[in-house]
């Protein structure tokens, strides 16, 4: 086989369809798109989820429930974690641009240390959010807490 003799298999090639060519050739006049209407026009463009009319499916799906628009979602760190993320990343301190830089959190994350787990090394936390026996943890190991 060499690149000049390539060629493609039978029957995967063929002309396309000359729509709109004169009634002689079969598909002259509406140019196969049927008679009026929307789609037999030019600059026809059907809107996404459009169901012809149909009730369309988000609006005939039931909403429930609550959402609460002042919801805050944290990213979630016990304080069994945090000494297991201080030997693995060589942390100094617990904080936000720490996590990001070892990719552990996004950039717009805000951070929450809970209370399970214990800690034995003596860390700096500058956290968006800490529960109080978390708190209480932490500084019983020597450490600090600063809420960003």
């Amino acid at each position: 086989m060499n690149l000049h003799t390539l060629q493609p298999a039978n029957g995967s090639v063929h002309k396309e369809k000359r729509l709109g060519r004169g009634e002689a050739s079969g598909k002259g006049g509406t140019s196969t798109k049927g008679n009026k209407g929307g789609q037999s026009r030019a600059g026809y463009q059907s809107k996404r989820g459009h169901e012809g009319g149909q009730m369309p499916i988000q609006r005939r799906m039931p909403k429930r429930g609550f959402k609460n628009p002042g919801h805050v979602e944290y990213q979630v760190f016990n304080v069994g974690q945090i000494d297991h993320l201080v030997e693995k990343y060589g942390l100094q301190d617990f904080s936000l641009e720490n996590l990001y830089m070892n990719a552990l959190i996004s950039r717009t994350a805000k951070v929450k240390i809970l209370g399970t787990g214990e800690l034995k090394s003596k860390i700096t936390a500058k956290v968006n959010a800490i529960s109080e026996k978390a708190k209480q943890l932490i500084e019983a190991a020597g450490g600090s807490v600063e809420l960003v």
